[in-house]
């Protein structure tokens, strides 16, 4: 059977070093769009290395990004790449990131879901340094046609939206490289770069990572709703919705609750396609 739930969830946690310094902080925040305007004091301190800070998100692709992919070839688990799709995305904050640091990572199985027609595969990873725990992070992977091996079907986290307008709307044009960019951070997948790769897999045009708009979304909750004061972020989830393209714009609405920001994403060009849902900042 290509998923054994109790052999995977048995098998030991996957330990690894990682690193990372100011260059890698800078692609990455150059690969979500940072620097517009170059010399906006709120922008160098996401390019500047003598004024930077660290955006939480660059948790999803420290050490190189793609260890979560690793994760799917755990013992128990033997599935085809292709009918893989990245579902949610989850990151606890247990201090600010540093901008130079090197750490351990562990990776497991943390939970594994049927659905019936798919599987739901929860990869947990903790990442510590010397001082202590740093992150925690969750992929939630949804696997096509590999359902039904009899397990839990598992939760269904839904945030409702508030009935009221929202409290802020941005707007964030994605640009047409920007794929090109962020891929450097660590995913290779040529979805996101050849237009052939892209038409086998049913998109006229390569899109942007889904990672990418998680991190574009926080950027500007940050920059706005926490008055850019990106050690204030405690944890942040979401849920990918849909696809967005290099070219588009992305519509982000915050509703501001005490502790938390409630957000949605929408594509503008595409009537406001859903791209980002049950979206939640929890701050100080």
């Amino acid at each position: 059977m290509p998923i054994d739930a109790a052999k995977a969830l048995a098998a030991e946690p996957r330990h690894g070093e990682i690193g990372w310094d100011h260059k890698d902080i800078q692609l990455y925040h150059l690969g979500l769009g940072a620097g517009r305007p170059a010399t906006d004091p709120d922008e160098l301190r996401y390019t500047l290395e003598s004024k930077l800070h660290v955006l939480p998100s660059f948790a999803t692709v420290a050490g190189a990004g793609m260890a979560m992919m690793g994760g799917l070839a755990a013992p128990g688990i033997e599935i085809n790449l292709a009918n893989v799709l990245h579902g949610g995305q989850s990151i606890e904050l247990h201090r600010p990131i540093p901008v130079k640091g090197s750490a351990t990572s562990t990776a497991r199985v943390a939970a594994l879901y049927d659905k019936g027609k798919a599987a739901v595969v929860v990869l947990r990873t903790e990442v510590a340094d010397a001082d202590g725990p740093l992150w925690t992070s969750d992929a939630q992977i949804f696997v096509r046609g590999e359902g039904g091996f009899g397990g839990e079907r598992g939760p269904s986290v839904k945030e409702e939206l508030p009935e009221r307008a929202p409290d802020r709307v941005e707007e964030r044009h994605i640009r047409e490289e920007q794929a090109l960019l962020y891929r450097l951070s660590g995913d290779w997948n040529p979805l996101h770069a050849d237009p052939e790769f892209a038409k086998t897999a049913g998109f006229d045009r390569p899109i942007l990572h889904g990672l990418c708009s998680y991190g574009m979304t926080l950027k500007a909750v940050v920059d706005t709703a926490l008055g850019g004061d990106v050690s204030r972020v405690r944890a942040y989830r979401t849920r990918f919705a849909g696809i967005v393209f290099p070219g588009e714009t992305l519509r982000i609405r915050m509703w501001q609750e005490p502790g938390r920001v409630l957000v949605s994403v929408s594509a503008v060009e595409r009537d406001d396609a859903p791209v980002l849902a049950d979206t939640v900042v929890e701050h100080a």
